[in-house]
């Protein structure tokens, strides 16, 4: 008789539980109906390109070519079009400067739809934060990008680069091109691990290279759960393998900041080794983050202080890695502006070994042409808003509050109604008098607005000093039977590298160096 009883309170229980899934699902599903709604409705004004009825765009944007794909529908649809992840999650893709302006002059926060994957990664820093949190840790920052803190620096990237063309010398030698991507991203790491950690000269060990690997995981891991809308729903997605992989790669991450964090407070406890750190050169990044006090005094707690180290360590070293492969592609492709750098650099640097912090203001043509390839190639080529109150645009079309933007970076530089001839490469057009004339909206590769990036400074000084001393070891040139294939990833990548041929300007190599 217990047994009986037992049994049919276990099935009334089996009962209610799946009553219970059931009218959360069906709530949930209520829920994103009506916010689907919501979204289309906003964007009633604004035509675009058919969807498919379940994946939206999804499907286009994760195929080959998408980046370019999306500059053919800004030609079709001026100024703005509905872009759709899956049915339910709707972005206004917009690539126009005035519209640009209209939403990234003001402080709306990060759209939490997609923000809100990298919570698991690098926590609520700079990057995701919102509100009076993000003024204030902005305002903790902003002394680590001082020009005083950067100075330094030029030192670090010389040092860090010259290790990686040392590489380099030794497969120029094999006659072959290789892919340059991999190396990058080693070298920045390398040079970001020493201005975050104050890392000595000794390289990146096992665990900073499991800490490269781990982050390139997530990057990948990341775009793909972006554009695909069936892993959008947290509890669907940690139980996925992508999702457990996801996980993995993160708690490598967190190991190496947590190890690195543990062990400068360990070593700050010493008096001694406090003495020596103030006496450094230079503080480091972690130097200015464990001793930074809010208006009461108050330190950034543990969470947060990982938070911003891992938040500066993706920003830092991915975009900065993305940007000079591909200005490096571009000096390939076009010999004649690779020369004109080369003798820029030569002439500033006459008869010395290495650059200094002076140096990088004199770096005219060469500035110009990174940015050039800024705007071809730009490191980040979309981001994400969610409107905290209505926007009006120039055409008099306008969204309510809740909307969700996407500005499509790779699409607003290729516009041709801002850019003539946007695929010809002119660093020409960043002049000082074209750059006077033009829209202030219209080149935004650090972002712009309050919410622009905090290391803008700090990512062009390591593109000047790594560029030109890589211009001053080497004639680079193309492979033509491996041309990239741009794919987003968070960063602009190449799906199979970035393959060039590199000859030695050494004078042991009978060319001239300058």
């Amino acid at each position: 008789m217990l047994s009986v009883l037992l049994s049919l309170s276990v099935s009334r229980l089996g009962l209610w539980a799946a009553g219970l899934i059931l009218v959360l699902g069906l709530l949930k599903l209520i829920r994103l109906l009506l916010r689907r709604q919501m979204l289309a409705r906003a964007m009633d004004s604004f035509p675009g390109p058919p969807t498919h009825w379940l994946f939206g765009h999804a499907q286009e944007i994760q195929q080959t070519g998408s980046l370019d794909k999306v500059v053919s529908w800004a030609h079709q649809f001026p100024y703005a079009h509905p872009l759709w992840l899956g049915q339910f999650l709707g972005f206004l893709n917009i690539y126009e400067p005035d519209y640009a302006k209209a939403v990234y002059s003001r402080g709306d926060p990060k759209a939490a739809d997609l923000y809100d994957f990298f919570l698991q990664w690098i926590g609520k820093g700079l990057l995701v934060l919102q509100g009076p949190k993000w003024y204030e840790h902005r305002k903790l920052l902003t002394p680590g990008f001082h020009y005083d803190v950067l100075k330094p620096y030029v030192a670090v990237f010389t040092n860090s680069t010259h290790t990686m063309l040392d590489q380099w010398e030794e497969k120029a030698r094999e006659d072959k091109s290789f892919d340059i991507f991999c190396d990058v991203g080693h070298m920045a790491l390398d040079s970001l691990m020493k201005c975050t950690f104050g890392k000595g000269d000794s390289g990146l060990d096992h665990r900073d290279s499991s800490y490269h690997s781990a982050v390139r995981d997530l990057t990948l891991l990341m775009q793909e759960r972006i554009d695909s809308f069936q892993y959008h729903n947290d509890f669907v997605y940690w139980l996925t393998p992508h999702g457990h992989r996801f996980l993995r790669a993160c708690q490598a991450a967190h190991d190496h900041t947590d190890h690195v964090i543990r062990g400068r407070k360990a070593a700050l406890k010493d008096e001694k080794e406090w003495e020596k750190i103030q006496s450094r050169r230079h503080l480091d990044f972690l130097d200015i983050l464990l001793g930074a006090r809010d208006e009461n005094g108050i330190k950034l707690s543990d969470e947060d202080l990982r938070a911003e180290v891992d938040t500066f360590m993706f920003e830092g070293h991915d975009t900065t890695t993305s940007g000079i492969c591909w200005f490096l592609y571009c000096m390939a492709l076009y010999p004649e502006h690779q020369h004109r750098c080369r003798e820029e650099v030569c002439e500033i640097l006459g008869d010395r070994d290495s650059f200094q912090w002076d140096d990088l203001g004199k770096m005219t043509y060469l500035t110009m042409c990174i940015k050039e390839s800024f705007r071809l190639y730009p490191p980040v080529p979309q981001v994400y808003r969610q409107l905290s109150k209505p926007v009006s645009f120039v055409d008099g079309r306008s969204l309510p509050a809740g909307s969700l933007i996407s500005l499509h970076i790779y699409a607003l530089h290729r516009n041709s109604a801002v850019w003539p001839d946007p695929e010809v490469f002119d660093p020409l057009r960043f002049s000082p008098e074209n750059v006077a004339t033009r829209h202030p909206f219209a080149f935004m590769p650090f972002s712009a607005g309050p919410r622009n990036c905090i290391g803008q400074q700090f990512a062009m000084n390591e593109m000047k000093v790594v560029t030109a001393l890589c211009l001053l070891r080497f004639e680079f040139a193309l492979d033509p039977l491996r041309p990239p294939i741009k794919m987003p990833q968070l960063v602009l990548r190449s799906k199979n590298g970035i393959h060039l041929h590199l000859k030695s300007l050494r004078p042991d190599s009978g060319k001239q160096l300058c």
